[in-house]
């Protein structure tokens, strides 16, 4: 099959094509550039394997949580390509492609991602990885304060994300020794928003481009001064 994924809710901007297995990013750091950055990439892989928007079988996209002007981009760039091109959807978790990052290159299989959400909040969500290799999300997808976040029961878990590097210390002692390892740099990949995509996608779960829909988790992106 063939994909092209994008995934731009965080402070990294990138895109995927997915080509029965193989796969080929851009990946670029640079929060405040993705909507500038976001269709030439898509444009650059598209035409280095010689291929049209409608021969593509699907797409896929980081449907969030995560920033909000990230999640915006990343439904609007995914939902304006899907009608325009007449092409299935997969959304992706992008928690879960986070968790699969840390598997895809360390092989950790329990793992706890977690994104700064600011207002002294992240986004969180348990994942551990199924027997086809691929992330599933084992608890809900919450925004939270970092001492109310429902914690996973086991051991082996491995921290990942932006709401470590700001939030570790709390939650390392939350978790205790039921932590293996924490990487509060680690950013989502459009790389494993295809992977989880095609995943999608063979599962009968894409979806047209008009039920593309984001979560945001939290409506409000500002608290008003008290």
């Amino acid at each position: 099959m063939k994909l092209l994924a994008i995934e731009t809710t965080t402070e990294a901007c990138s895109a995927a094509l997915y080509i029965d297995g193989e796969i080929t990013e851009r990946f670029q750091v640079e929060p405040r550039r993705h909507a500038e950055l976001i269709l030439s990439m898509m444009d650059e892989l598209l035409a280095e394997a010689e291929l049209g928007l409608r021969q593509l079988d699907a797409l896929a996209f980081g449907r969030g949580p995560g920033s909000f002007t990230g999640v915006r981009i990343a439904t609007g760039v995914i939902q304006g390509t899907a009608f325009g091109a007449d092409l299935p959807v997969a959304p992706v978790s992008t928690l879960a492609a986070l968790a699969q990052r840390r598997f895809r290159e360390q092989g950790a299989r329990r793992i706890l991602p977690a994104f700064d959400a600011r207002m002294g909040e992240l986004y969180w969500a348990p994942c551990t990885i199924g027997a086809n290799g691929l992330a599933e999300i084992t608890g809900p997808e919450q925004v939270a304060a970092p001492e109310e976040v429902a914690l996973p029961d086991g051991d082996g878990w491995h921290g990942v994300g932006t709401g470590w590097a700001s939030y570790g210390e709390g939650l390392c002692q939350r978790m205790g020794d039921r932590l293996a390892a924490v990487d509060g740099e680690l950013l989502c990949s459009a790389h494993d928003v295809a992977l989880l995509g095609a995943g999608c996608f063979n599962a009968g779960r894409a979806v047209t481009a008009e039920k593309a829909l984001p979560l945001y988790l939290r409506d409000r992106v500002a608290r008003r001064p008290g």
